[in-house]
């Protein structure tokens, strides 16, 4: 037992580098920049103009690489967001912002590990594009969905995500509504102002997201029940959802700046939250 906590203060006190640290404030800078450029393409459509795209993360990296540095900002994202999926084992595991182990914190670090698991995903697929391997697909979903429902049990499978992903948008929603989120920021290095702002971004953000994950969750049981991967989708085909629906530019509008405000809020955070070393500060 002595051998294991010996072992586990050790892996703690790697985690606390400074250098690991600062590349995880990397991550937040590298994930912010793709949830703007995604509500940025998306608030294009809903302006109707040119150049405007319904896509998810992925898609707005690849967005980001069409530039002679491409293959700077790839290796760049790799960095961070590799970084940023440690970070999310980190929180999971250590829990350096004290979320607990009752019911509420540990829906929260399986939240984390979630989290962990996506970015690592996306770093990969970066990872996959810059070896020259990688499709530039934008959204992967109905591709992910085909091979599940192949599976005899993947339909009840595909049913399941889509609860999930139902649960994960009311989650948004109450995490918008009582921005548990704020205590993860040094709120002695930021004035009033600040921390408003900070806050005032990711609830909107937060809420953002929950509408998207609404209908990626509604869209999944449906693929689920109908065995049809063509009823799945993902961020983008969410956004072109809500621009079929009545005031849809508007909607699409609101929703897109919400993502933006994501994005800022984890610029935020890249400045402010804190890390293992300095979760007591």
């Amino acid at each position: 037992m002595a051998k294991i906590q010996s072992g586990a203060g050790a892996v703690k006190h790697a985690a606390a580098n400074p250098t690991l640290e600062l590349l995880e404030r990397l991550g937040y800078v590298v994930r912010g920049l793709l949830y703007v450029v995604m509500g940025f393409l998306a608030l294009r459509i809903a302006a109707a103009q040119p150049g405007g795209k319904a896509t998810d993360l992925s898609g707005s990296l690849v967005w980001l690489i069409g530039n002679p540095f491409g293959k700077l900002v790839l290796i760049v994202t790799i960095v961070g967001l590799a970084a940023y999926s440690l970070w999310g084992f980190i929180r999971a595991i250590f829990d350096p912002l004290h979320r607990g182990r009752d019911t509420k914190g540990i829906a929260a670090r399986i939240g984390f590990l979630t989290s962990a698991f996506s970015y690592a995903a996306i770093a990969f697929f970066a990872l996959q594009i810059l070896a020259g391997q990688g499709s530039t697909s934008n959204d992967s979903t109905q591709k992910a969905v085909s091979a599940l429902l192949t599976n005899p049990a993947g339909g009840v499978i595909t049913i399941l995500l889509g609860v999930a992903a139902l649960a994960i948008g009311a989650g948004q929603f109450i995490e918008a509504y009582r921005a548990t989120f704020k205590t993860d920021l040094k709120a002695g290095e930021m004035s009033k102002s600040e921390k408003d702002i900070a806050v005032g971004l990711g609830r909107f953000g937060m809420a953002a997201r929950g509408v998207t994950f609404l209908v990626i969750g509604f869209f999944l049981i449906q693929a689920g029940i109908h065995h049809a991967p063509d009823k799945a989708t993902g961020f983008g085909g969410a956004f072109l959802f809500l621009l079929s629906q009545p005031y849809g530019h508007l909607l699409v509008g609101i929703i897109a700046l919400g993502f933006v405000a994501l994005g800022l809020h984890s610029f935020a955070c890249a400045r402010w939250v804190k890390l293992l070393g300095s979760s007591a500060g």
